[in-house]
């Protein structure tokens, strides 16, 4: 036991179990590190490296072989979802702004840096906004009749089941079937041999595409997910006869989709289950095709294979200016950019209260904020003082407005749209749904 590492582990109430590294009290993973002397790897930020041992560890970084076939594969364009920023601000401000993307302290500080009469202006904007645009957003909890193998628990026993996530699976199935792009028979258009193809954005395991074949039928499947899961649906679907599938590991902002040979000439839908943050955006610009050409030309047009969208939106806190898919919408509302990051930053209120009942329909009351705070109160006393079901409502005006802004931005490309909430918020408060299919399919 005296050569174990003796770095603590709160979650398993133990010490790390781990051998020490050479004369130190702790293994290579516990470590004490120097901030100054690690920095992320370039090749994937996910872990770090000593500066001076940069360029050897570039070299055989384990990340590398599956960089560079990422890279030679024809649907791989380095940024074609990701969105400009339109604007142009200062050198300081593109430092901060554009290169990288903008974290959650940093938002923050901006929130906390206002005045509290330019805090109190901002929220009246977002009311006033929020009662302009948000209205109709209706409930719409579908079970369909075709994911009760799903709800009985009909299916193979191996496959995990969790009630929450199959209720949110079988009402984004359920809503595309009541809006006319799902069918039972799975066809579209006037030859019924067709067969559509889903694409789930985001996929992670995949068991939202699970539900879809296995309910209803779906013969080609394209899983697109940048990180690599265990457990995932691939062994259960690769077992359907006459079922393809495909795995893309990559980040949709890289992701050519008319360049995946398989697909071309496919109808089929689109669809995500809580696509976190930006992956939302590009996930639109990726299906609708609103790229970038090298003279800085947006290029708009459907895809005319694209036959229905349902995505769950969810984490707007991580939404990023220059990947907002309709920035003009909220430039012409008079939210600016810099408002944009304090909206966003708000968003993470929503599921600070209690879920019992629904606070996204609850009516916000400016009045209320800041009394407790006293005249020289600044901007984080004020926020420090909000009550939690206040934050919580401001959060869900912030993501509805959000989303709102992507719903019209699809309409204004000619789809059907629908903005629904499509599971009590109970079953999760990130219960946001947007819906959408060609007018000629409907």
């Amino acid at each position: 036991m005296e050569s174990r590492c003796k770095f603590w582990l709160p979650k398993k109430k133990r010490f790390c179990a781990n051998a020490r590294l050479g004369d130190s009290s702790f293994c290579g993973n516990h470590l004490p590190r120097s901030d100054g002397q690690w920095i992320p790897c370039p090749i994937d930020p996910s872990h770090s490296v000593l500066k001076e041992n940069l360029e050897g560890h570039t070299k055989r970084c384990p990340f590398m072989k599956q960089v560079q076939t990422l890279t030679r594969q024809p649907f791989y364009q380095k940024g074609i979802n990701a969105g400009v920023e339109e604007d142009h601000p200062d050198e300081e401000e593109s430092t901060k702004l554009s290169k990288d993307c903008v974290a959650s302290e940093f938002k923050r500080n901006a929130v906390y840096s206002m005045t509290v009469p330019e805090f109190y202006e901002l929220i009246r904007k977002i009311e006033s906004v929020h009662a302009l645009i948000c209205k109709d957003i209706r409930e719409s909890y579908k079970i369909p009749e075709a994911c009760g193998i799903w709800i009985k628990r009909e299916v193979d026993s191996k496959l995990p089941f969790q009630e929450k996530h199959v209720m949110q699976q079988a009402s984004i199935l359920g809503n595309l079937e009541e809006f006319g792009v799902l069918r039972n028979s799975v066809s579209f258009g006037d030859d019924d041999k067709v067969v559509p193809a889903v694409v789930e954005f985001g996929a992670g395991r995949g068991y939202l595409t699970q539900m879809l074949a296995d309910c209803y039928g779906i013969e080609r499947v394209f899983l697109v997910e940048r990180k690599s899961y265990k457990l995932k649906a691939d062994r259960s679907l690769r077992q359907k006869e006459r079922l393809m599938l495909e795995r893309l590991r990559i980040d949709i902002e890289d992701l050519n989709l008319n360049a995946v040979e398989s697909l071309r000439g496919v109808p089929y839908l689109a669809i995500g289950k809580h696509l976190c943050g930006p992956a939302t955006d590009l996930t639109l610009r990726c299906c609708l095709m609103e790229h970038d050409n090298q003279n800085s030309v947006a290029q708009h047009s459907v895809n005319p294979n694209l036959k229905g969208l349902a995505i769950a939106t969810c984490c707007h806190h991580l939404c990023q200016w220059k990947n907002y898919i309709n920035k003009k919408y909220l430039l012409d509302l008079g939210i600016t950019k810099e408002e944009f990051h304090a909206v966003t930053w708000f968003t993470s209120w929503a599921v600070d209260a209690d879920h019992g009942s629904d606070l996204s329909d609850r009516n916000f009351h400016l009045q209320s904020i800041g009394k407790e705070c006293g005249d020289d109160c600044e901007v984080e006393g004020i926020v420090r003082n909000m009550k939690a079901a206040e934050r919580a409502v401001l959060g869900f005006m912030c993501k509805q407005i959000i989303d709102r802004g992507r719903l019209m931005w699809m309409t204004e490309r000619g789809l059907q749209t629908q903005f629904v909430k499509y599971v009590p918020p109970t079953i999760s408060p990130e219960n946001h749904l947007l819906v959408a299919g060609c007018s000629n399919h409907l």
